[in-house]
């Protein structure tokens, strides 16, 4: 797999363990960044794994960035693309270069709260719930078939930092244990549609209770 990062790599690192530890049947061949100087690139080379920057600043349209970046990506020829916090919006054309191969994970209840600032955004409306979701990538923005959600309760007097880091420690369960199904052929999307073990999971993520 292919991993893609903009920041601290958390769940990068995540994943890393969990293959160490062969609870996930796969390697990660390289990591790539839209940002030098992230800590998620010193946890691949920690990893001994290879690790590219692909700088938005350094192309001048969108179109021009998912081309160079499909191109590193692809000479990979990876099984599975991960987002791992990876803040670009990515071109239809590039996302349908890995049509049922490229996962994310977004802080929030999707369809709630798609973009940014999804934990202020939770406070502001009083959520009682907030949480994350794991989903198959599609043109839509942060609008592909949900795998997974994990839900947290939101406190009256807990600032968007708090609670971000509450949901953070959500992610770091979940997205592996997707990527686990993946690599184990359980998981695939057909017609914009999740199915796990040949069943078609809820629009609300498998189990979300």
């Amino acid at each position: 797999m292919v991993v893609l990062i903009s920041g601290n790599g958390s769940n990068l690192q995540a994943l890393i363990d969990d293959i160490a530890e062969h609870k996930i049947a796969a390697e990660i061949v390289a990591v790539i960044s839209n940002k030098k100087d992230v800590y998620g690139l010193e946890r691949a080379a920690q990893a001994d794994i290879a690790s590219h920057v692909v700088s938005h600043k350094d192309y001048a349209t969108r179109e021009d960035y998912d081309t160079q970046l499909n191109s590193v990506i692809a000479s990979y020829s990876p099984d599975l693309v991960v987002l791992a916090g990876f803040m670009r919006i990515l071109t239809p054309w590039f996302v349908e270069q890995f049509t049922g191969k490229m996962l994310n994970i977004h802080p929030s209840l999707l369809p709630k709260y798609k973009g940014l600032d999804t934990h202020q955004r939770a406070i502001d409306a009083k959520d009682e719930v907030h949480g994350a979701s794991v989903h198959f990538v599609t043109p839509e923005l942060d609008g592909g078939p949900v795998v997974l959600q994990s839900k947290v309760p939101v406190y009256s007097d807990e600032t968007a930092s708090q609670l971000a880091s509450r949901v953070q420690e959500q992610e770091r369960q979940m997205y592996p244990l997707v990527v686990r199904w993946f690599c184990q052929k359980r998981l695939l999307m057909l017609n914009n549609k999740a199915y796990l073990d040949g069943n078609e999971i809820p629009s609300t993520g498998y189990a979300p209770d």
